[in-house]
């Protein structure tokens, strides 16, 4: 977030720019009365003095930077001080693909190379991320003995971004392993055969970053992708339930391994209830919203309704990660040969890309004479919902 005071000075102009002004710049009614010897208080008053001593002639333009713009004074932001704002928020599709090629700039690069490709995988990055995965992809290909970094470095790079480094020391037991497996060829399946879910890149039990003893890596397909319909979340939660619903149907017994899982779809359908308007328990009632801070994810929830409504949404939560979860458990049953199929090759490999999970489904579904259910054959999900829509 940058907070820009710019006015329009005849002849050359100077430049004043404060990174972090929230170090002084904090409203001084944000943490109570405040006692008039306050060195704080003392240096926000004289910047709001020398401030005002800008005249529209005055060639000085101030910036200042600020990730917290909802504990500013509010004299900071009067006009006549900073009179602009501006957000710098995480880039596009283009401002990514224009990052990229900022970095690859000094590191030679193989010809197999596509950074569209880098560019649409990395939604959600910022610019420092993407630096950091250029800077990845070259040390990975010097460990390697290469000359150049090639896709394979590059893709592996942005792997390490989303789910950390591959712990391979870090030896599990059989049972574990088992269970690992099973769990994350549930996730897979289940994306592949549920429209509006993201396509399934790789499936792997090698454990990777903090505590994950497995993982499905769904990169994004899209440009740029902005809202979500409603059928994707529920999607969403489809796919996060499939984890533990294999451990159900094909174990027998269920782990701790889907708690976070659980968190997540939790989350996802009390938000469709209390902020989007997504079922009839509130209707177009928005129940919870955030304030001041909902910059970069910040600030605090207010929940406004009563106790009545609190265990309605409770209830209708309930009852819909339930039936979820059933249909979830119907699917890996009608699946059953094809989970049976991935967790053998993923207990052979440890990790199988997601071509391959799509081949597997393809063939269980020959085999047996079904229609094929596979959402990610030839387009995304996405462009599938679009085109039946115009339809």
């Amino acid at each position: 977030m940058c907070v820009i005071c710019l006015n329009k000075p005849k002849k050359r102009h100077h430049l004043s720019s404060l990174d972090e002004i929230d170090a002084i710049g904090k409203s001084r009614t944000s943490s109570g009365p405040m006692g008039g010897n306050d060195e704080r208080e003392q240096t926000l008053n004289q910047l709001l003095a020398e401030m005002d001593g800008f005249g529209t002639n005055t060639p000085v333009i101030v910036l200042a930077a600020t990730n917290r713009p909802e504990v500013l004074d509010a004299a900071l932001l009067r006009a006549g001080r900073f009179d602009r704002q501006v957000l710098v928020d995480k880039p596009d599709y283009e401002g990514r693909l224009a990052i990229l090629q900022v970095h690859i700039k000094g590191v030679k690069l193989s010809s197999d190379v596509d950074l569209s490709t880098i560019a649409k995988a990395t939604a959600g990055l910022a610019g420092a991320d993407l630096a950091n995965i250029i800077n990845e992809a070259a040390l990975l290909a010097g460990r390697n003995n290469k000359k150049e970094i090639t896709q394979d470095d590059l893709m592996e790079a942005i792997e390490r971004a989303f789910v950390g480094l591959e712990k391979k020391n870090r030896k599990i037991n059989e049972l574990e392993k088992k269970i690992v497996a099973y769990h994350e060829s549930g996730h897979a399946l289940v994306a592949e055969l549920t429209k509006g879910a993201s396509r399934v890149t790789k499936v792997s039990i090698i454990p990777r970053g903090l505590g994950a003893l497995g993982y499905t890596l769904h990169l994004p397909e899209e440009e740029n992708r902005f809202l979500k319909q409603k059928h994707e979340l529920i999607a969403e939660v489809d796919v996060l339930l499939s984890g533990r619903a294999a451990e159900d149907v094909f174990l027998g017994e269920i782990s701790t391994g889907a708690g976070n899982d659980l968190q997540r779809s939790t989350d996802i359908i009390k938000s469709m209830i209390s902020v989007y308007g997504m079922s009839d328990v509130a209707g177009l009632m928005v129940l919870e919203k955030s304030q001041g801070g909902a910059f970069l994810g910040g600030g605090q929830t207010i929940k406004d309704y009563s106790q009545k409504m609190s265990e309605q949404i409770d209830e209708a939560v309930k009852s819909l990660l339930e039936s979820r979860y059933a249909h979830v458990k119907e699917t890996l049953e009608a699946y059953r040969e094809a989970i049976e199929s991935m967790v053998a090759v993923l207990l052979d490999v440890e990790v199988i890309e997601g071509q391959k999970v799509r081949e597997i489904i393809k063939e269980y579904e020959e085999k047996h004479n079904l229609p094929t259910r596979l959402v990610h054959e030839g387009e995304s999900a996405y462009k599938s919902k679009e085109k039946e829509n115009n339809a």
